[in-house]
């Protein structure tokens, strides 16, 4: 094979992993009661180690989770692709249960990932009819929870990332929503965007763009909290990023 020939290879394969890595972070809109959500991930190189996803349940309850893999481009993207593998698996077979679904991720995780190698990863399971979401926050960057009055609490780690220990113990955290609230889940990427003098957005700018956008519908809500982190930064990413609005009528 020719050099040319070659690189066109490497160029055509690299073109169907990130069309691959695209779709599996599509989803269909869903009529799920007092539901509304939306999320996007921008990734700083054609591929990246961030993921996000939405799986419906039974009893018109939604699965939904965000995963940062360690490192960046194409090992980050396998890695944060076995970790979205392994979580669907899980939900599938233990989908009531955020402990035993981010357990049994953790596990497999170690199991195929060489030493060193973790993502963070924030699971949890919305019941809208009952207004409560049960979570575990496995060393993800904290949540925010939104009121309608504006007031936010954070909603921190509840255990270590996923693939540093085999015997990793995970505790479940629970949210009772109020009318209007919203969730905003999101990447170290999104907090530490750095504009031109070095300062970084930092969960005050995040917290700032995500409340002034409450009037707004979730799907809105994702791209004014870009457009307020890419007028900050004037465009510069540093890192993958990815936000995950869910909001409750």
């Amino acid at each position: 094979m020719t050099s040319n020939a070659a690189v066109l290879v490497a160029y055509n394969d690299l073109e169907a992993a990130c069309a691959v890595q695209q779709r599996s972070m599509q989803h269909r809109d869903s009529a799920i009661e007092r539901l509304s959500y939306r999320a996007h991930c921008r990734q700083l190189m054609e591929l990246g180690g961030d993921s996000y996803g939405f799986i419906p349940l039974p009893d018109g309850r939604l699965a939904l989770f965000v995963a940062d893999a360690c490192g960046k481009g194409l090992p980050a993207a396998l890695a944060v692709a076995g970790v979205q593998s392994s979580l669907r698996t899980a939900v599938a077979f233990a989908g009531d249960d955020p402990v035993t679904v981010v357990d049994a991720v953790n596990r497999e995780v170690h199991a195929c990932s060489e030493t060193g190698h973790y993502a963070t990863l924030f699971f949890g399971i919305v019941d809208g009819a009952a207004s409560i979401m049960r979570y575990v926050n496995a060393g993800h960057n904290p949540a925010l929870l939104i009121h309608q009055d504006g007031s936010t609490s954070s909603i921190g780690a509840t255990g270590m990332p996923v693939g540093m220990f085999a015997e990793a113990s995970y505790t479940e955290g629970v949210v009772q929503f109020r009318p209007g609230d919203r969730i905003v889940v999101y990447t170290d990427g999104v907090t530490e965007a750095t504009n031109l003098q070095g300062r970084e957005w930092g969960l005050e700018g995040l917290q700032q763009a995500a409340t002034e956008s409450l009037a707004q519908g979730a799907c809105d809500a994702v791209q004014a909290i870009f457009n307020a982190m890419d007028a900050f930064s004037r465009e510069q990413q540093c890192d993958d990023a990815t936000v995950l609005v869910l909001q409750v009528a």
